[in-house]
């Protein structure tokens, strides 16, 4: 059976040309819809399933069949047009400030969001700035599904040149926004909403810095913001980062694109000088992100088990990680911090992850120059191969970066462990110097003198293999 409706079988509807635009959709049906909608919010009308309390909970089989049809049916573009033409989102303000039913507004949200995908109809609910603040308070509700179409029509919205900054602007002067962001992602178990959460928060960060120092530095007294109820409610003290973290912990294991989006956001904070105190100055001056992070990559991503091709799948979010690790390290701000990060546990495996992160892209680099010499084919096909290697650079540079840094503060003792856990080794030290000299020519020396002290025999391996630094040695 079909899931949408037929045209009405009345032929003098069909001559009157009842369908919608080019569809098979019935206009005298929508509208039908339309009109019962206004009935169910109607004052005069009593509300259907009614608890005791007076909160609506559930909507009519009937009703909530038709009106799911009506969310699958905007996706075409002349029903959204129609819906516009008779004034839908209002119809749907309407709906969100009386009704009680939770599926009912989801649903609402929901074909607003369908609507949203397409440009005029996309600046008229933007530029409606009523709707826009009703919208924006339903980022305060209880019930996930209704924030999860919330945030699907937010996204749509930044994600329009036209309109992004309305919305930017919108949010900015909002503060209850932060507040039921931090909120869900502080607490919410649904990792969809968590991953479209994100998105929207990434989006944000990425469209305006200013706003992003703003709930960068909030989380210094507390906020009130609107409850379900719309009374007055005491949300909790949010700090950004630890409801970044928070999120990134319940996607990380069901959803890697959620986590490459956690992993952006904690990237775009570290890109101005008071994200990075932020996470470095947190109470527990950085560990959990340190912690978080390292285990990512050092037990989760690019394993020795994995085929040297997964770092193609994981360049963006490897990239992010160790931008963020990077960012950290450099940063001598918190004196216990220094301590954490300067313990062996922190130093040897990361080390060895790094350096295998780039034995892996430089497997794929040699795949990848021959593959171009068998064909030579196709101008898009480069151009997609060429974009790529642009990633795979970015993950290099980063890497190296890091890696840099981190063989300049190791000890005698740090190389003697790493030699023993087989981190480091005549192939690993190889790797790490192709790809660090001559630009980090200064950090490879400082370690050869380290290593000269752990395994001499080592050292004047490397020396015969990379002879410029034995001419300044």
């Amino acid at each position: 059976m079909d899931r949408n409706p037929s045209p009405p079988s009345s032929e003098a509807e069909e001559e009157e040309g009842d369908a919608v635009g080019n569809t098979v959709y019935s206009k005298h049906w929508l509208f039908s819809i339309l009109t019962r909608l206004i009935e169910v919010i109607s004052p005069e009308k009593t509300e259907p399933t009614v608890s005791p309390e007076g909160t609506q909970t559930e909507l009519d089989e009937e009703m909530e069949n038709d009106i799911c049809k009506v969310w699958d049916m905007s996706m075409d573009e002349d029903v959204a047009l129609f819906l516009q033409e008779f004034n839908a989102p209002d119809i749907f303000m309407g709906v969100f400030a009386k009704s009680k039913c939770p599926r009912l507004t989801e649903i609402c949200v929901g074909i607003l969001g369908n609507m949203a995908c397409f440009q005029d109809i996309c600046m008229s609910i933007s530029k409606d700035e009523n709707l826009g603040q009703v919208l924006l308070q339903r980022l305060c509700d209880s019930d996930s599904p209704t924030l999860l179409e919330t945030s699907r029509l937010l996204l749509t919205c930044l994600s329009q040149p036209e309109v992004a900054n309305v919305w930017v602007e919108r949010i900015r002067e909002n503060p209850s926004v932060y507040d039921c962001v931090c909120f869900i992602m502080s607490s919410s178990t649904n990792v969809e909403l968590l991953v479209k959460v994100g998105e929207v928060v990434d989006k944000l960060f990425d469209l305006d810095e200013e706003l992003m120092l703003n709930w960068i530095k909030n989380g210094t007294c507390r906020s009130v913001g609107p409850s379900v109820d719309d009374s007055p409610e005491e949300l909790p003290d949010f700090k950004i980062v630890p409801c970044i973290l928070e999120a990134a912990k319940q996607v990380r294991s069901d959803n890697p694109e959620g986590l490459d989006v956690y992993m952006h956001i904690l990237q775009l904070l570290t890109t101005v000088d008071e994200g990075i105190q932020a996470i470095v100055q947190a109470p527990d001056g950085g560990k959990e992100t340190w912690s978080l992070l390292y285990d990512l990559v050092c037990h989760e991503l690019c394993q020795p088990d994995d085929p040297p091709i997964i770092v193609q799948e994981q360049k963006t979010v490897l990239a992010s990680i160790l931008s963020v690790l990077s960012a950290m390290f450099a940063s001598q701000t918190e004196q216990e911090y220094t301590k954490m990060r300067k313990s062996k546990l922190c130093y040897m495996p990361l080390i060895g992850s790094l350096i295998r992160i780039l034995q892996y892209m430089e497997d794929c680099g040699k795949r990848s120059v021959d593959n171009s010499k068998e064909s030579e084919q196709q101008e898009t096909g480069r151009a997609d191969l060429n974009e790529e290697d642009f990633h795979l650079k970015i993950l290099k540079d980063i890497c190296c970066e890091l890696l840099s840094n981190m063989l300049q503060e190791l000890t005698k003792e740090n190389t003697l462990e790493g030699l023993h856990q087989g981190h480091l080794n005549e192939q690993t030290c190889s790797c790490a110097f192709q790809n660090l000299l001559p630009l980090y020519f200064a950090s490879v020396e400082s370690f050869l003198e380290v290593l000269r002290e752990a395994d001499q025999t080592l050292a004047d391996n490397l020396e015969k293999r990379f002879p410029s630094l034995k001419v300044h040695a």
